[in-house]
């Protein structure tokens, strides 16, 4: 969708950010200041302070998380599996000298990231920035080859604005985990100065990273025929929707540091819903509009993507010094690596909210959106 440059909104994206933004981070800290919760336990920098004790893992709350999630994720893994596939196509392109130079040094990388070599050891805690880095050049690669075109070689402007976006947006995340301390980091200890740049590092890959396991999910053939034409979900007074949505989420946000055990999802949602009931409300289009006209396709391959990243994120950081775990009230069971099985349905909503984020830089560039 082409963005309408003479749009006076479109000029000035802190109309909608700040507002979404500050509502975000405002919220839970509210809420922990007026039920008596000392807040200088919430600026303990680096974060290494543990105040939230977690309930013990529950059957009755896993089995209830789990057929909650299923209730979404299954009618779309059905419908996929109901489509024929596509007829297999050539590749685009041969695979870029790049993308093999790219594989090199995250196959290096890894393997530095999980051994222990004497050599190495003044940089055995900074291995998470090259592997992660290549990981985002090896996916620009596959997805050059397979449909001529990425982000890398096509909008490199786009992409190279994602990785400090990335960082600040990740910040987001890290903050709101003071309130409900769902996971940790060990390994190292670093100075608040070095723990600010060397995370800033880290975190700013996020993004790139997503968008491109999108694109790359996008160059194949399976997913628009499944989704772009499905069940249509839309509401008839969307604005009115949107401010009972955006008070709802307000007002359990507020809670979320007050009854973390309960409301730690929101840590992925909450997010999410601020910023879409906010773009609703400017009368912006998001990730979600398509659903109304029955286009699940971006809504479909940005959560897969963040699904898919995570699952690579999480392997890394398995064996590496630096590393970070979890502690997840109820349904901390069925490790998949760190992370405990469930868990990984938080990937699907952050996916969602990553496409927001993006699809705001792209307003701010005048640009039209990366998988059109």
């Amino acid at each position: 969708m082409k963005m309408d440059r003479r749009n006076g909104a479109e000029k000035k994206p802190a109309a909608v950010w700040v507002p979404a933004v500050g509502l975000t981070m405002a919220a839970p800290l509210i809420g922990v200041a007026l039920a008596g919760y000392p807040l200088k336990r919430y600026a303990h920098f680096p974060p290494t302070t543990h105040y939230v004790r977690h309930q013990d893992f529950s059957w009755p709350v896993f089995i209830g998380y789990a057929v909650f999630i299923t209730m979404f994720v299954l009618p779309l893994l059905l419908r996929f599996l109901r489509i024929p596939s596509p007829r297999r196509r050539p590749p685009a392109t041969p695979f870029p000298w790049w993308g093999w130079l790219s594989m090199s040094v995250m196959a290096a990388a890894w393997i530095l990231a999980w051994t222990r070599f004497t050599w190495f050891e003044a940089f055995q805690a900074h291995t998470f920035g090259p592997l992660w880095l290549s990981f985002v050049f090896v996916l620009n690669a596959l997805c050059y080859r397979r449909s001529g075109r990425c982000l890398l070689t096509h909008r490199t402007g786009f992409l190279m604005v994602l990785f400090p976006v990335s960082a600040a947006f990740w910040w987001v995340f890290e903050y709101l985990n003071r309130f409900v301390q769902n996971w940790y980091y060990v390994g190292v200890v670093f100075a608040p100065g070095e723990y600010v740049l060397y995370a800033s590092l880290s975190f700013s890959m996020v993004l790139p990273a997503v968008y491109s396991m999108q694109q790359l999910i996008g160059a194949y053939d399976g997913i628009r025929p499944a989704f772009s034409n499905w069940h249509p979900v839309g509401f008839k007074q969307p604005r009115r929707w949107a401010w009972m949505t955006l008070a709802a989420i307000s007002i359990l946000m507020a809670l979320m540091g007050v009854a973390p055990n309960h409301l730690f999802a929101l840590l992925w949602l909450g997010p999410l819903l601020i910023f879409v009931s906010v773009l609703t409300l400017q009368g912006k289009t998001h990730v979600l509009s398509g659903a109304a006209s029955g286009d699940w396709t971006r809504i479909v391959s940005f959560a897969l993507a963040a699904l898919a990243c995570g699952f690579f994120w999480e392997m890394w950081n398995y064996y590496s010094m630096a590393n970070w775990k979890y502690s997840i009230p109820y349904v901390h069971r069925f490790m998949i690596f760190e992370m405990p099985l469930l868990g990984y349905a938080g990937y699907l909503p952050f996916g969602l909210a990553c496409a927001v984020v993006g699809q705001a830089v792209l307003n701010i560039l005048g640009q039209k959106c990366a998988d059109e």
